[in-house]
């Protein structure tokens, strides 16, 4: 499952010290995003179950049940969305509803993103705008490099 488009806001480039600098901050906001998702996740396939339970039986003993958890969800759908928009406000992208982000970065003159994961200890790589995760790159490869290529993100 994607994670819902947030609003679009003003694009903020990070370099690599401050993309470390933000994720305590990122981190809190991530990890909240992660819960939140399998929270809304939950109720999703509870109400799943309670809907087809409901087509199941000639009477209705769900409707209360049904109304109750369509209306928790919804609650808990909106602060999911409150807690990406205030990642995004940070010019930060959730790539993953496991914890992936990209913060965008000038490399060689060109955009670039510096990745992140969940779990991650540090910003420790980076991709090409197009390469999404599959293409990401340790930073330390940068500065091993002797190509122009190898300067590393600002």
């Amino acid at each position: 499952m994607a994670p819902p488009k947030p609003a679009e806001t003003k694009r903020r480039y990070f370099s690599v010290e401050e993309a470390n600098k933000t994720l305590p901050l990122v981190r809190a906001i991530v990890t909240d995003i992660v819960r939140q998702w399998h929270a809304v996740n939950d109720l999703k396939q509870r109400l799943s179950a309670v809907k087809t339970e409901r087509k199941r039986l000639s009477s209705d003993p769900y409707s209360e049940e049904l109304a109750q958890s369509q209306a928790e969800m919804e609650t808990e759908e909106e602060r999911l969305a409150s807690y990406i928009d205030e990642l995004t406000k940070l010019g930060v992208e959730l790539k993953g509803l496991d914890g992936l982000c990209d913060f965008y970065s000038i490399m060689d003159g060109r955009e670039v993103f510096l990745c992140w994961r969940l779990g991650e200890p540090e910003v420790l790589h980076w991709h090409e705008l197009n390469a999404g995760v599959a293409g990401r790159k340790t930073l330390a490869s940068l500065a091993g490099s002797g190509s122009g290529a190898g300067k590393r993100p600002h």
